[in-house]
């Protein structure tokens, strides 16, 4: 059964956080709170446990993870930004928004989608996920908790845990979170385009809801 960690949303414990991040490093999955939703995470570079994101949400090579990063500095390192692609990251993060961007040869090949060499990627405007972050010393690698059969993400980390307890290591409770994933913008095409409308404003940013 997964350990289960109860953190304080506003002022996270810090000897939980760092046990939190120790089970990553050693290639645990973890379910944790973020600004939009709870989500699953792993070690960036730990195949073995990006293959268990994927059978936990059942999706193939083609779907887009997610780098959850600190800040702007990180996403430089992952993706080709230009000078209009960060006038508008700076204004979306941190907030409840992914953007698809172009990976850079830097980000392993494994993590970008197959086909078109991009990746996801979002600075959290939470307080855990932030910790959790810090204490790591680099990004995670994510996925909305969205399971097989159920439309909306589950809310609840005690419902989380008697769902997933078996295969995740670890559940962050930090609260109820929202019921909405991230806004999704993909940034590879002359003009961003918005492919899933969800917690993050597309007014605060200057884009139209998604048709």
């Amino acid at each position: 059964m997964a350990q289960f960690f109860a953190i304080h949303p506003t002022h996270p414990q810090a000897r939980l956080i760092a046990q939190a991040a120790d089970v990553v490093r050693r290639g645990g999955v973890i379910v944790y709170p973020t600004d939009s939703c709870y989500a699953l995470g792993c070690h960036i570079g730990d195949k073995d446990a990006a293959l268990r994101l994927r059978r936990i949400r059942q999706v193939d090579e083609t779907h887009h993870f997610t780098l959850v990063c600190r800040d702007l500095s990180e996403i430089g390192n992952f993706a080709k930004v230009d000078n209009t692609q960060y006038r508008m990251l700076k204004a979306a993060t941190p907030g409840a928004y992914t953007f698809i961007l172009e990976a850079t040869r830097e980000l392993p090949r494994r993590l970008a989608h197959p086909k078109r060499r991009t990746i996801g990627l979002r600075i959290p405007d939470h307080v855990i996920a932030q910790a959790l972050l810090e204490a790591l010393g680099e990004p995670l690698l994510s996925t909305t908790l969205l399971l097989p059969g159920i439309e909306d993400p589950l809310n609840d980390a005690e419902d989380i845990r008697d769902c997933l307890g078996r295969q995740v290591d670890l559940v962050i409770d930090g609260g109820a979170c929202g019921l909405s994933p991230t806004t999704v913008v993909d940034m590879t095409d002359e003009l961003p385009r918005v492919v899933r409308s969800g917690a993050g404003s597309l007014s605060d940013i200057g884009l139209a809801e998604a048709r």
